[in-house]
């Protein structure tokens, strides 16, 4: 073991709330930096109150914020503290609304010219400047401006990601501006600003759609776990009940699907399903075909079929199954972190580093530590 994650002696100052600024933030926390979470006294980050299911905490909050550090602070009167605090920092991150972090002094040409080895990351819903800049940005209404509800669900109704995917992005862009930016300033031993919104990030996200509109003209049908562009692609039911996802991507794949997992080798060849092409055109004739198979079969034969063809295959499975999935358990993927409720199980992140464990520190309370991080500040 190396004994030093790759971000240790690094210090990270965010002033965050909600999703996108905390995931990223977590993610600098357990590749060793020191993270210190800027909340604002009583309630802090709004994020703790979006629910109470995890013992009492908020799901959301759970998730983002192990391996932190809270610092209670009012902005508005904080004695000098920020700017003490920036002048340790190697990163400042926030999240505030347009305009409102310049109000404070925070603004980043001005923190930059105080502190020209500052790294400095601003998150914001639509950028700082545009029509869309002093938008409302919750991560749904993102996903309707980005076109990501257009194109999920099922044919006849749109349906938002079940997870918050504009805040996913964005925070991942900022967790990895600010990487390359602590990289560039080795070489230059100057800091710089990194800019991330949310309508960015998800507007990325949406290349395929996007490109598929502009060559075709219309946009990608909405298929459920369908494909627009693939056939046979997606979930069939065994009669069991059980549900399986496969995709078939070349014709090689089609014809072992015929013969070996439908045992079918006739479909192989019919006019109907002789190309990719015609079996996404003729996708409910396909349907019916695989459906008259596959239910006659329990969930283990279709699954053991499909793995003998060598078929692209998994199982649709619920949450609640995915909390115990043998994967997780086989890699050892599940940890505990502490937290003001006591111990919660949690995943490992997903980025390590060599042999060296992430750094999984408790979930905080509000200011849990303003009073060492203030002894701190006084120690020269």
């Amino acid at each position: 073991m190396r004994g030093v994650l790759p971000l240790e002696g690094i210090v990270v100052v965010s002033c965050e709330q909600a999703v996108a600024a905390p995931f990223a933030t977590r993610q600098l926390a357990e590749l060793g930096a020191r993270v210190i979470k800027v909340e604002r006294p009583g309630r802090g980050d709004f994020a703790r109150d979006y629910d109470t299911t995890v013992r009492g905490l908020s799901s959301h909050f759970v998730w983002l914020n192990r391996s932190k550090e809270s610092l209670a602070l009012d902005l508005k009167a904080d004695d000098g503290v920020m700017a003490r605090l920036l002048e340790r920092a190697d990163v400042f991150v926030q999240n505030f609304a347009p305009g409102a972090a310049e109000r404070l002094g925070l603004g980043h040409e001005e923190l930059r010219a105080r502190h020209p080895r500052l790294i400095t990351c601003s998150i914001s819903g639509y950028g700082p400047d545009g029509p869309y800049r002093d938008a409302k940005a919750y991560d749904l209404l993102i996903q309707s401006e980005a076109g990501l509800v257009s194109v999920t669900g099922s044919a006849d109704e749109p349906a938002k990601s079940g997870i918050p995917a504009a805040d996913i992005g964005a925070g991942m862009y900022a967790f990895s501006g600010v990487l390359t930016a602590l990289y560039d300033r080795e070489r230059t031993g100057t800091g710089s600003h990194v800019e991330v919104s949310l309508f960015d990030a998800l507007v990325e996200w949406m290349g395929f759609p996007l490109q598929y509109t502009a060559g075709s003209g219309a946009p990608p049908p909405r298929t459920g776990t369908s494909h627009a562009a693939i056939a046979p692609y997606g979930t069939f039911a065994a009669g069991d009940g059980t549900e399986v996802v496969l995709g078939i991507q070349n014709e090689r794949e089609w014809q072992a699907f015929c013969t070996t997992v439908l045992r079918r080798p006739d479909l192989a060849d019919d006019a109907r399903f002789r190309t990719g092409a015609l079996r996404v055109a003729h996708r409910p004739d396909l349907h019916a075909e695989i459906d008259d198979v596959f239910g006659r079969l329990t969930g283990p034969e279709v699954v053991d079929r499909l793995a003998r063809a060598r078929i692209a295959a998994a199982r649709r499975r619920e949450v609640a199954e995915v909390l115990e999935h043998p994967q997780l358990a086989a890699r050892r993927r599940w940890a505990e972190v502490g937290s003001p409720a006591g111990p919660i199980r949690t995943l490992l992140p997903p980025l390590t580093w060599e042999s060296d464990p992430p750094k999984l520190t408790p979930i905080p309370e509000v200011g849990e530590h303003t009073e060492q991080i203030l002894r701190w500040l006084d120690t020269p």
